[in-house]
Parts: C-alpha cells; sequence; structure tokens
C-alpha cells in the first residue's frame, strides 16, 4: 500500500513503514511498560518517559497531570495512553503526537474524557498522527481482532450516527471494508489504513448508541473496550437495523453482504467475543441499561431505545 501525508488543518498524518521515526525526540513519553521496548532510542534520548499507570483515562491522567508538563508529548501506545496524553494537554496546553499501538483510531478524535479539575478545558486531538502498519497491527492475532473490531464499530456508527455526513459515510464505508479484509487475510496496511478511516470517520461524526452502550459498560463492569465493542457491535447493529435501514444496507455492502447478512457477518468477523467471558453477568445488565439511558447519545435516537431494548442488546452480547 502507497506511504501517504495527510495534511488535515493543524493536524499531519503521516501513514507507512517507518512513520515512527518521525515521532519528536527529547521530548514527554507517554506509554506502558510493554510499549516502551520498541520506542526507538532517538525518541528517548533526553525525554522524560511516563508510564500511563492502569484504570480509566481519568484516573490516569490525575495521576499524570503533576507530573507532565506543558509542552509537547510523545503518545507511543494504545487507545488508553493516547487519551489520556490528549486529556493531559487539554488540562495543561501543549501538543501531542500519537503513534497508535493498536487499531484503536483514539488518534484520529478529540474525543477523551477529561482529567479530573479540567472538566471546562477543551478537548484536545493530536497535531501529529504517525501511523505504521506493522505497529498498529502488531499485537497477537486475537487482540488485533478486538481492536480491528473496535475500529469496525467507529465506521458503523459515522454511517447510521445523528452526525453523519458525506464525507464521513465515504471514509467508514471504505474503512469497513478495508477492515474485514484485514482481519480475514491479517493484512496490517487493511487493518492499519481502515482504522485511520474510521476513527477519521468518527471524529466526524460523533458518538450514537453503539459507543454510548460500550462506554457504560467499561465503565461500570470493567471490561476491555475493544472486546467490548467486539461483543456488542453484531447486536447493536441489529437494534439499528430498522431505525436506519439505508445506513445499515451501506455497511452491509461495504462488507460484501445482503442487509439480512450483516449480523451473522459482523459476529464471524468478532470471532465469537461475548460479554460474558469478561465477567458481565445478568445481574450487571440492568445496572448498564439504567446508566446508559443517562447518555445524550441513547437520548437523540429516535424513536429512543427503552431500558427493556438495552437489557436485550446486552444479553445476546454476554
Amino acid at each position: 500500500m502507497t506511504a501517504f501525508v495527510w495534511r488535515d488543518g493543524e493536524r499531519t498524518i503521516r501513514f507507512g513503514p517507518g512513520a515512527s521515526a518521525h515521532a519528536w525526540a527529547g521530548v514527554e513519553v507517554l506509554t506502558t511498560a510493554r510499549a516502551e521496548p520498541d520506542i526507538p532510542a532517538a525518541v528517548l534520548e533526553a525525554a522524560r518517559v511516563h508510564h500511563v499507570p492502569p484504570g480509566q483515562v481519568p484516573d490516569a491522567a490525575a495521576a499524570l497531570v503533576d507530573r507532565v508538563g506543558a509542552g509537547r508529548m510523545v503518545a507511543w501506545g494504545g487507545g488508553r495512553v493516547i487519551d489520556t496524553a490528549k486529556a493531559l494537554a487539554a488540562a495543561r496546553g501543549g501538543e501531542v503526537c500519537a503513534v497508535p499501538t493498536t487499531l484503536s483510531g483514539a488518534e484520529m478524535s478529540r474525543g477523551h474524557r477529561p482529567a479530573p479539575g479540567y472538566e471546562g478545558r477543551p478537548n484536545h486531538r493530536p497535531v501529529l498522527v504517525l501511523a505504521e502498519p506493522g505497529v498498529m497491527a502488531g499485537q497477537p492475532e486475537g487482540a488485533r481482532r478486538a481492536s480491528a473490531m473496535n475500529a469496525l464499530a467507529h465506521a458503523a456508527e459515522a454511517l447510521y450516527g445523528p452526525g453523519r455526513n458525506p464525507v464521513a459515510s465515504l471514509a467508514a464505508a471504505r474503512a469497513a471494508s478495508l477492515l474485514a479484509r484485514g482481519v480475514e487475510a491479517g493484512e496490517p496496511d487493511d487493518l492499519a489504513l481502515g482504522s485511520i478511516l474510521a476513527g477519521y470517520a468518527l471524529g466526524s461524526a460523533g458518538f450514537s448508541l453503539h459507543h454510548a452502550l460500550c462506554q457504560t459498560v467499561v465503565r461500570i463492569c470493567g471490561t476491555p473496550h475493544s472486546v467490548t465493542n467486539a461483543a456488542v457491535l453484531p447486536h447493536s447493529l441489529a437494534a439499528m437495523a430498522a431505525r436506519e435501514p439505508e445506513a445499515i444496507a451501506a455497511l452491509a455492502a461495504a462488507l460484501g453482504v445482503e442487509p439480512e447478512g450483516l449480523v451473522a457477518r459482523v459476529a464471524a468477523l468478532a470471532g465469537g467475543a461475548g460479554l460474558g467471558g469478561e465477567g458481565v453477568g445478568e445481574a450487571d445488565l440492568e445496572r448498564v441499561a439504567d446508566a446508559a439511558l443517562e447518555r445524550p447519545e441513547i437520548a437523540a435516537l429516535g424513536p429512543t431505545l427503552d431500558r427493556g431494548e438495552l437489557v436485550a442488546i446486552l444479553r445476546r452480547s454476554l
């Protein structure tokens, strides 16, 4: 696949082999113990390295907000690392260079939860995105598949959500096709470009039912973000089929099936992921549904899904 440099307002996206070598050197670096050994020595020289602690983004940002300066920082890691860097940049100022090591798409949007005490600050999006396919798709097969389903969920929401628009829809449809092919062939270039396009589409169109529900599951039950997306996606799409038939048909076409075959197609791509394997049980479902009903993305649906419908989606996701 051809490498490219994409200039989008104040942001530059560099895609292709060797892209990560363009990371800023000698600045604050946010990463994890797992990812740090893969960071080039030139980036780490004279840098201050901070390991993002486990837990949710606001907690991680709170742990680092007094240790990270207000200048440039490199976020080298998955979605939690990048979202934490975005939260810190929003709180303290500065700029973020994101080097994603998963297919989360966090590098492509302003979406992130704030650091505690900084809730009124505008959200930040990275000004430099270095998307290297071998780095983004380098996870073990199971984790890579779940991460790809997270990206596919971004594409789906950009097609059916209330903020959809022609450009986001084009990017989302192309992303869905690439991601499906990448999952089935294990092709890093397809997975990485699909993730970038899906993240761009969602950053433009915004969240809707699926992400509002999945983020609530993660917050309440502590499940991994990518696996949660993989488990819920076939069933959130089934719930949207009657509400947004044209969008669902467009997603099905991108995945090479008729609309009635979409749920089975996505379930096959997800590889049998289920929330039950992550410790979610029947007793959790009503609590999650009640919390999700407070989300504005669900209130914006017309007609709005009721508590019983949300519980049914979650039950099918176990």
